[in-house]
């Protein structure tokens, strides 16, 4: 008997990978891989596919395995930049609050929360303008770029309770 990597963690398919198991079932059954695709939209077309032929769609899921950590790097950071970008991330929050502030004004909710929301703009620009320059000083030139993160996974696996993926797998199989 050979021991199975029931993770997946060392390159293979997982055998019996995590999922969340089948809304309807009240304990969390065995689950087996049927399918592997590249992307996501060739995974959700198998999920249509199945449910155009009547199978219980309720009892699969696509689990994207072996993830990466993407980091886009979008420019060069500088003190003007840092403040920059921070006076945009807190005039935002800043003219919300101001605005929800100026509606319960008694006399005219109107002018006040348009008022309160211009003021809130400008105070929150200042403030975000600030802290922005202040944290980017604390890094002391260990990280002068701006950046986005995102998650991506290598490949989508359909994943279906045991107990009906040999059903899945052949309805599957007849569709290629």
């Amino acid at each position: 008997m050979t021991l199975q990597d029931p993770t997946g963690s060392r390159g293979g398919a997982a055998v019996h990978p995590w999922s969340p198991g089948s809304p309807g079932a009240p304990a969390r059954s065995a689950r087996r891989t049927v399918a592997s695709y590249t992307s996501y939209a060739d995974a959700e077309r198998a999920v249509d596919r199945l449910a155009d032929l009547d199978f219980p769609v309720e009892r699969v899921a696509i689990v994207g395995q072996d993830l990466q950590i993407v980091e886009q790097v979008t420019g060069k950071l500088d003190y003007p930049t840092a403040a920059w970008r921070g006076a945009v991330s807190g005039a935002v929050p800043g003219a919300l609050l101001g605005w929800i502030f100026g509606l319960f004004g008694w006399a005219d909710p109107l002018v006040s929360a348009l008022l309160l929301a211009l003021y809130g703009l400008l105070i929150g620009a200042v403030i975000g303008a600030v802290i922005a320059v202040i944290v980017y000083a604390l890094q002391g030139g260990r990280r002068d770029f701006a950046s986005v993160a995102f998650t991506r996974p290598q490949r989508f696996e359909l994943v279906v309770d045991d107990e009906v993926a040999d059903q899945a797998a052949r309805l599957l199989a007849e569709g290629v």
